[in-house]
């Protein structure tokens, strides 16, 4: 049960002075929904008067009729004052001196999340976790819809829901992916909650691995002892949690038996069991069409969060149609005999660790395009990965002196594992086309951020994608 309804927020909202912390893509939606209530609205925004993404923005709101002010550039924050009601982006830490200022000042600190999960009248699906989020979010619209249900999927997936909120009916399925940046300082009312794992991830914006583990934990801490909360049996901070939580634990990964609702593999098949209850078979491995051993935890996991609410007939059904999440180990095309992936959501060590295992199994030489932003993270596992299955590595991105340390500590040099240095990713598919042989595979896997070349990771995988179409 929400605290609200949309009707109770106009009331509240319609005569108050309002900030917006960023004018990125989960806000957009937010502003436009806001200003129907009250125009009394400012956009902050650390872009500068010349930059072209914050004209386009403009120039769309202002074809909107919205007539926004707006603090811009170096210095945004500093008329951060006086206002009722500021909204903060997901990447802006709660405790920036400026929120904390203004909070001070009486203004009340809120999210756009945090406003639909109180206003969201259906039953809410929320997942988090270090790795396997999106595709698990996805995975779970994806069986709700087979059977039949009115499905509404969001959250950090890049889909704000905050203004169709007025659309979700009592039995509609809302499925949330929910970042530690949105977590952060929010405790939402979560009826199923979902971690996939908990890795070392974003301590470039986190103080440290703990407070990355403390914000993922929000997302079960006010649930109550009849919600569900889906756990990875199989990674240790995730287990961890169970004993921090009193709603009912469904686990994936956990072979040993257990008094609830348990989800494992054996063999080739994926099986579930209720306490004492004969375990039933549910799916066949090769029914997957996803490749790579961590898709099985995302349909674990994914039909954990679901059971009991649907018949297991469609996990069947979307197992055999289902073929991913664009950016996720996604083969782009094959082209003279060479595969080529694009996995622009790699922007960690682990992640690309996985995503080589995965490949690594088809038995091609693999030539690696990486590189990207450093998020303060240890690359000795990545390290020792690259060094045992890649041929050939192409470097595009600021951190690859960490990249080319660790596969030097892991034992390769330079002259048994080539490693090349490009500029930009033109240059980098370039040089790929040319040293690449039929039956090898080309992989981007930047094991790092976008944000040294890129807007996000999906404009990286997007102009990948098109200079290897355009080959």
């Amino acid at each position: 049960m929400r605290h609200y309804c949309e009707q109770d927020f106009y009331n509240w909202v319609r005569d108050k002075k309002i900030a917006v912390v960023g004018a990125g893509i989960s806000n957009r939606p937010l502003i436009s929904w806001l200003y129907r209530m009250t125009p009394k609205i400012t956009v902050f925004d650390q872009m500068t008067a010349d930059n072209p993404r914050l004209k386009d923005i403009q120039d769309k709101f202002a074809a909107e009729g919205l007539d926004l002010e707006w603090s811009i550039g170096n210095n945004y924050l500093d008329k951060l004052h006086g206002f009722d009601l500021i909204f903060r982006t997901p990447i802006m830490r709660p405790d920036h001196p400026a929120l904390l200022q203004a909070a001070v000042e009486g203004s009340i600190i809120t999210s756009e999340m945090s406003v639909f999960l109180s206003l969201c009248p259906a039953h809410v699906t929320g997942i988090t976790g270090s790795d396997g989020k999106t595709t698990t979010t996805t995975l779970i619209g994806e069986l709700y819809e087979a059977a039949g249900r009115k499905v509404w999927v969001g959250g950090n997936i890049g889909t704000p829901l905050l203004d169709k909120v007025n659309q979700i009916g009592i039995e509609d399925e809302v499925v949330v992916e929910l970042s530690s940046f949105q977590l952060f300082d929010l405790v939402p009312y979560i009826d199923t909650a979902v971690v996939t794992n908990i890795s070392p991830n974003h301590l470039d914006i986190h103080t440290d691995y703990e407070e990355y583990i403390y914000a993922k934990q929000n997302i079960f801490k006010a649930q109550r002892p009849f919600d569900r909360l889906v756990l990875n049996y199989a990674n240790r901070q995730s287990r961890a949690f169970a004993k921090q939580t009193r709603s009912e634990v469904v686990w994936f990964n956990r072979k040993e038996s257990y008094t609830g609702l348990n989800i494992w593999y054996s063999g080739q098949t994926i099986l579930s069991q209720r306490g004492q209850e004969d375990s039933k078979a549910l799916l066949k491995i090769e029914d997957i069409v996803l490749p790579g051993r961590f898709n099985i935890d995302n349909y674990m996991a994914a039909w954990a969060a679901v059971a009991d609410r649907i018949d297991a007939k469609y996990l069947q059904e979307v197992a055999t149609k289902f073929k991913g999440v664009p950016h996720r180990l996604e083969l782009v095309r094959e082209h003279n005999g060479v595969r080529w992936y694009n996995s622009s959501i790699d922007s960690t060590p682990t992640r690309t660790t996985t995503t080589l295992e995965t490949l690594y199994e088809q038995g091609r030489p693999i030539i690696l395009v990486c590189g990207g932003r450093d998020k303060d993270l240890d690359y000795s596992e990545v390290g020792r990965m690259i060094a045992k299955t890649v041929s050939q590595i192409i470097f595009c991105g600021e951190n690859f002196p960490l990249i080319s340390a660790a596969i030097m500590d892991a034992g390769k040099t330079a002259e048994q594992l080539p490693m090349f240095e490009t500029k930009n990713y033109e240059e980098a598919v370039t040089l790929a086309a040319k040293i690449a042989k039929p039956g090898e595979s080309v992989l981007l896997s930047p094991t790092g951020t976008s944000f040294d070349q890129f807007f996000n990771f999906e404009e990286r995988g997007e102009v990948f994608r098109h200079l290897v179409l355009n080959l």
